[in-house]
C-alpha cells in the first residue's frame, strides 16, 4: 500500500464531495489509481479527459506512485 495526498478539481471534487483527501491505496500507477477511485467515487470523466499532476508537474498515467506523492485530478476546464 502506498499513502498519497490527492487534490480534486471542479466535477470530480463535486462527485467526490472534498477537495483533498490523503489515501492510502494498492494501485501501482497514476491510472490505477484513477480507476480505483472512479469506482469508489462514481466519477464520470474517463482517464482521456482528465490531467494528471504528480508533485507539482504534469505527468503520464503510467507513471509509477511513490509514498507520500502528491496528485492532482484536473478535468477539462470551460471558460466564458
Amino acid at each position: 500500500m502506498t499513502s498519497v495526498q490527492l487534490h480534486y478539481f471542479a466535477v470530480l471534487r463535486e462527485q467526490r464531495g472534498l477537495a483533498s483527501e490523503v489515501l492510502s491505496t494498492p494501485a501501482v500507477d497514476a491510472a490505477a489509481l484513477y480507476a480505483e477511485l472512479s469506482a469508489r467515487h462514481g466519477f464520470t470523466l474517463p482517464v482521456d479527459r482528465v490531467r494528471v499532476a504528480i508533485d507539482g508537474e504534469f505527468a503520464s498515467w503510467n507513471t509509477p506512485l511513490r509514498e507520500g506523492a502528491e496528485l492532482v485530478f484536473i478535468p477539462p476546464v470551460a471558460g466564458g
